[in-house]
C-alpha cells in the first residue's frame, strides 16, 4: 500500500547538517512513507535511487542529484527521469567516494564518519516475531475454536481438516470468513456451547515451510514418520529464484530447527545443495501521457526501426524503460500461452536456457525466441534427411575422415553435455549442441561413404536424446522419425554414454614461456615425448628469436601444457 499511494509529506522548516560537506545542510521533511521500525525512523532520503524518494521529491520540488553512475553512462549527461536508478554503478557527484562502487563507498563513508568520531557503523537486523495469522479467505484454515466458558478450543482430530466454505462473497471489505453467517459459528467441541470458529488463516509459508517433510512419508498418521525422514532427508538439491532463498529457505530452515527441538527430526538443515537461479527479464514501456504514465504490456507496443515505440492501438508515443525482473506491477512481462502457441513450449524453454548462466539474469527478447525457433525447426530437419535408413551399427571398415570427425564430435557432445548437466550449466550444454547440430549440417555435403550415412544418423539420434531435457517434445519426434514403429520413447532410453576411444584428444596446445611470459604456442601428440616437444618449442619462431645468443639455465616442463625457459 505504502508503494502505490500518494506520497506526501510536511517540511518542519528544520535544517539537518550535511555530515561531510562543511556549511551544506538538507531539509527535514515528514513523509507518510517512512517507517517508524526502518532503522532509527529518521532517514536520508535518495531520491535518484529510490523510486518513493524520486516520487516525494518530484511533487515537491526537490532537489534530484544522482550519485550512482551506471557502467558506461557519461558522467556530464547522466540524469534521473521519471524513474530512479537502483542498479549497481559507480558513485561521483560525491567528493571524496568518487569512483567507489556503491559497497566501497558505504564502508568508506562510515570509516570516515567513525574516524572523526561522529558516527560509528552498526548492523541492523529486520527480524521479527512471526505472526502466522492473516484476515484473508485464501489459506489453511487455524483449527481452533473460540468458547466463551472454555476459551480457545482445538478441533479434535476426526473433525480435521477443516475446509473452507465454498458460498463465500468479496463484496464487503474485511476477511469473508469473518462475514460468513453459517460457516463462521459452531458447536464448542469441549462444552457443547455455541462457539466460533477460528476466521483467521495461516501465513502460507506455515504450509510451504515443510511440506518437503510430509512428501517423506505422506500417508502417515504423524506429521512425519521418524524412519522415512532419516532415509530420505536431507533433500539433496534445492533450485528456487532469490525470492526464495531469501523467504523460502528462512522459514524452511526455521522448521526445521523447531521439529528437530520437538522429537520429529533429527537434523539441522533440510537442504544439501542450494542453487539460485536468476529472473527473467524484459523491457518496461510506459506511456508518455502525463508525468507518471501508465505502465504498458509489451504486445501493446509497436517498436519503431529508429529504437522509438508508440501504442499498438493509439499511436501515442511510448517512453521505452529500463530492462528489469518480470512484473506484475511494471507490466513487462510475456504471456506464456502466446509464446507457446506461436513457436511451441519447447522453444520458449531451449531459449530461457540458452541465454545465460541459469545463476544470472535473463533478458527475453523477440529475437531471441525467434532464433532459438530457427534451432527447432533445423534440428528436425537434419533427422528428417535421415529417414529410417542405417540403423543398424556400421560394421566395415571407417574409411572416411568425415566420419570419423563427426563421431567424435558425437561423443565428445554427449560427454560435455552430460557434465554440463550435472552442473547446472545448461547453457553450455546447449551450446554444444548446437555445435553438433553444426557439424551434422557440414556432414551432409561430404559423400556418402565408408560409414558417413550410418555416423550422421548415430549423431542425429544422439542430438535427440541429449535435447531431451530441454526440447522433449522435438527429441520424441526426431526419435520417431529415426525409429519407426519401435514404439520406444527417448523417456524410457538410459542416457547416453561416450565412447571412451572417441574422446581421445588427436593434438595438445602447449604454451611456450620465456622467463615466464608466454611467446608461443606448439600442437603436439598428447603425452608426446619430452624432448620431441622441447624441441619443437625451441624450434618456434617467435621462442627462437628470442632465445637466439641465450644460455638457458633450466627447462621447465609440464606434459601437455607448458614449455618455459630460463635463460642468462
Amino acid at each position: 500500500m505504502i508503494e502505490t499511494a500518494e506520497k506526501r509529506g510536511y517540511d518542519t522548516g528544520l535544517r539537518a547538517k550535511h555530515p561531510f560537506l562543511e556549511g551544506a545542510s538538507f531539509p527535514v521533511w515528514i513523509a507518510n512513507f517512512v517507517l517508524m521500525d526502518y532503522g532509527t525512523g529518521a532517514i536520508f532520503g535518495c531520491p535518484a535511487h529510490d523510486q518513493r524518494d524520486l516520487e516525494f521529491a518530484r511533487k515537491y520540488g526537490l532537489g534530484v542529484v544522482p550519485v550512482v553512475l551506471p557502467s558506461g553512462a557519461d558522467p556530464a549527461n547522466f540524469a534521473i527521469g521519471s524513474e530512479a536508478f537502483v542498479g549497481p554503478g559507480t558513485v561521483f557527484n560525491s567528493d571524496f567516494l568518487n569512483g567507489l562502487d556503491v559497497e566501497a563507498a558505504k564502508r568508506a563513508a562510515i570509516d570516515d564518519l567513525e574516524r572523526r568520531g561522529v558516527g560509528r557503523g552498526e548492523v541492523n537486523w529486520r527480524l521479527r516475531d512471526w505472526g502466522v495469522s492473516r484476515q484473508r479467505y485464501w489459506g489453511c484454515p487455524i483449527p481452533v475454536v473460540h468458547c466463551d466458558a472454555c476459551g480457545v478450543v482445538p478441533v479434535p482430530d476426526d473433525q480435521l481438516p477443516v475446509e473452507l466454505p465454498d458460498d463465500v462473497t468479496f463484496d464487503r471489505p474485511g476477511n469473508p470468513l469473518d462475514h460468513h453467517p453459517i460457516w463462521k459459528y459452531v458447536a464448542c467441541p469441549r462444552c457443547g456451547a455455541e462457539a466460533r470458529r477460528e476466521t483467521d488463516t495461516f501465513d502460507v509459508f506455515v504450509d510451504s515451510a515443510w511440506y518437503f517433510l510430509r512428501f517423506c512419508s505422506p500417508q502417515s498418521d504423524t506429521p512425519v514418520d521418524q524412519n522415512a525422514v532419516r532415509h530420505w532427508m536431507p533433500v539433496d538439491q534445492y533450485i528456487g529464484g532469490i525470492e526464495h532463498a531469501i523467504l523460502h529457505l528462512l522459514y524452511s530452515r526455521f522448521f526445521t530447527r523447531a521439529m528437530k527441538r520437538t522429537g520429529h527430526l533429527n537434523i539441522d538443515e533440510p537442504f544439501a545443495g542450494l542453487f539460485t537461479q536468476g529472473m527473467v527479464t524484459h523491457e518496461s514501456y510506459r506511456s508518455a501521457a502525463g508525468p507518471n504514465g501508465t505502465w504498458l504490456y509489451p504486445e501493446e507496443v509497436v517498436k519503431q526501426p529508429e529504437g522509438s515505440a508508440t501504442h499498438r492501438v493509439t499511436g501515442d508515443p511510448v517512453v521505452i524503460g529500463r530492462v528489469e525482473a518480470m512484473s506484475k506491477s511494471k507490466r513487462n512481462t510475456v504471456d506464456p500461452e502466446a509464446i507457446i502457441s506461436r513457436y511451441g513450449a519447447d522453444t520458449a524453454r531451449w531459449f530461457i536456457l540458452s541465454d545465460n548462466p541459469p545463476e544470472r539474469d535473463m533478458e527475453w527478447t523477440e529475437a531471441g525466441v525467434a532464433g532459438a525457433f530457427r534451432f527447432t525447426q533445423r534440428a528436425f530437419r537434419l533427422a528428417e534427411a535421415l529417414g529410417p535408413d542405417f540403423q543398424d551399427p556400421w560394421s566395415g571398415p571407417t574409411t572416411c575422415d568425415a566420419a570419423q570427425v563427426l563421431r567424435r564430435m558425437t561423443h565428445r557432445t554427449i560427454a560435455a553435455v552430460s557434465e554440463a548437466l550435472d552442473s547446472f550449466a545448461f547453457n553450455v550444454a546447449v551450446a554444444r549442441l548446437y555445435e553438433l547440430a553444426n557439424a551434422l549440417s557440414d556432414a551432409e555435403r561430404e559423400e556418402d561413404t565408408g560409414g558417413l550415412g550410418w555416423a550422421r544418423r548415430e549423431a542425429a539420434e544422439m542430438l535427440a536424446r541429449l535435447i531431451s531435457p530441454m526440447m522433449p517434445h522435438l527429441a520424441e519426434e526426431i526419435y520417431a522419425r529415426l525409429h519407426p514403429g519401435a514404439g520406444r520413447l527417448v523417456a524410457d532410453l538410459a542416457w547416453p554414454d561416450a565412447d571412451p576411444d572417441l574422446l581421445a584428444t588427436e593434438t595438445v596446445t602447449i604454451a611456450v614461456q620465456v622467463m615466464g611470459r608466454l611467446r608461443g604456442t606448439i600442437s603436439a601428440p598428447p603425452d608426446a615425448p619430452r624432448e620431441a616437444n622441447l624441441a619443437a618449442a625451441k624450434a618456434e619462431t617467435n621462442v627462437a628469436r628470442l632465445l637466439e645468443g641465450k644460455r638457458i639455465v633450466k627447462e621447465i616442463y609440464v606434459p601437455n601444457r607448458i614449455v618455459n625457459f630460463v635463460v642468462a
